[in-house]
């Protein structure tokens, strides 16, 4: 079986969404939305992989695929749920509304409409696609039900009365919405809230709802958001909100912020680790393949982010880097030098107001009290893509950085997670200037 180290990337191919993440039966599952025939979008599958640590994924192969009239043109993205020992998987149905001639993996005139359904797995490792799934929420049919074709991403959780709820992320009148349902049995829902506002976007995709330390947080990714000619419009974003989960009334509270400042990772999920921490994986866009791999595994295109854990500090969400990840840079390094041989660097330091770092063509300064960061010659020469990014004001001259470095990510945790700023790489060298602690690797 393929494995991955510290980032799950696309056994080949194409991966985006991460869906179903669950802690199940004493091992990490992490299902993703995946074409499997070309390094770009298509006909969605859903991939599967285990892991006993969060660093060391395992690919076990494809475990949803179409098969049904409803799915037949996509397994959307989704999430996962224990019920009494069995693994309840939810996804996005999609049928297109008329076949494309020239192009069966595209929407003619991307024209398509979106159901719910559901399919059970015994174990978690069985995933019976032709007697195993059902249809739970049928297209909308009218407007307050739904928008027919943009009502997706099913994200399930056992409320505390044990019952269950599902809340789903659509729009109406170009305004991102929120659509909640309660069930007694993961199996019936019926229809219980809804929510719409512009910072939602146009379209609200992979809504993630939690209570975290008797707070709850909306994580989303709404669409448009950042439309201003560059790649990506979409974001993704947190929120505080007022939730009554009983009766599924919903209420922002204060402004939306990015989950991650570089604005590349998109339609994170979280879960809860062993020991009931919330913990974060997101999907790393990429502009073009790695077409030619080291492993073998054949042109691949997405990955996704480090582990992280979200908690709570001083009111404000931040997500450092999960412990798990920094146990394993034990070895002292020689600059980037483990990148040649495809071995992930971690390098940390203290970078001061007037201070420039350079990591293999990748740069970083503190500037006007922000962390500025410029990928321009490291980025395979993108057109229309963003180049430059900046966290917040921090609002004094000096950041603690932990910056985890590899052959195509560069992800940096400020001040302990505070913010949080990821960028997908191409070409980098071996440059290593700038006033580094220390610098480590791993053993594998």
């Amino acid at each position: 079986m393929l494995q991955d180290f510290l980032h799950l990337k696309a056994p080949g191919h194409w991966i985006n969404d991460p869906n179903g993440f669950i802690y199940y039966k004493g091992q990490y599952h992490l299902f993703y939305q995946h074409f499997p025939y070309l390094p770009r979008w298509g006909t969605m599958h859903w991939g599967h992989a285990v892991s006993d640590d969060l660093v060391h994924w395992e690919h076990r192969g494809i475990a949803l695929y179409p098969s049904k009239a409803y799915d037949r043109n996509g397994v959307f993205s989704g999430s996962a749920v224990e019920v009494e020992g069995a693994l309840y998987l939810y996804y996005t149905a999609i049928r297109y509304d008329e076949e494309n001639p020239d192009n069966i993996h595209r929407a003619l005139n991307n024209r398509f409409r979106a159901s719910q359904a559901l399919v059970i797995s015994p174990d978690g490792v069985t995933f019976d696609n032709l007697d195993a799934k059902r249809q739970v929420l049928p297209v909308p049919a009218a407007p307050e039900a739904g928008d027919p074709q943009n009502t997706r991403d099913p994200k399930v959780w056992r409320a505390a009365d044990g019952s269950f709820r599902m809340v789903l992320g659509s729009t109406r009148e170009g305004v991102g919405q929120l659509l909640f349902y309660r069930s007694e049995d993961g199996l019936t829902w019926t229809a219980a809230g809804r929510f719409g506002d512009p910072v939602l976007g146009t379209t609200l995709e992979c809504p993630d709802l939690f209570c975290l330390d008797g707070r709850w947080v909306l994580l989303g990714s709404p669409m448009g958001i950042t439309a201003d000619g560059l790649h990506y419009p979409d974001q993704s974003t947190w929120t505080a909100a007022d939730f009554d989960e009983a009766g599924c009334r919903f209420a922002l509270q204060g402004t939306p912020a990015m989950v991650d400042w570089g604005l590349d990772l998109y339609a994170p999920q979280t879960t809860l680790d062993e020991d009931g921490r919330r913990v974060l994986i997101g999907w790393m866009r990429m502009p073009c393949p790695v077409e030619d791999p080291p492993d073998g595994r054949g042109p691949w295109r997405g990955m996704m982010s480090l582990p992280r854990l979200v908690e709570w500090r001083d009111g404000q969400l931040c997500f450092p880097v999960h412990p798990h990840v920094t146990a394993c840079f034990t070895q002292p390094a020689e600059g980037l030098a483990p990148l040649a041989h495809h071995r992930p660097v971690r390098l940390q330091g203290t970078l001061r107001s007037g201070q420039a770092w350079n990591i293999g063509g990748y740069r970083l300064k503190l500037e006007d009290g922000r962390l500025c960061t410029d990928r321009s010659a490291v980025f395979a020469h993108q057109p229309d893509s963003r180049l430059t990014a900046c966290t917040p004001a921090l609002g004094r001259d000096a950041c603690a950085l932990d910056i985890f470095v590899e052959d195509h990510l560069i992800e940096i945790f400020l001040d302990g997670g505070r913010f949080v700023l990821s960028h997908v790489v191409f070409d980098l060298d071996g440059t290593l200037e700038g006033d580094f602690d220390a610098v480590t690797t791993t053993r594998t």
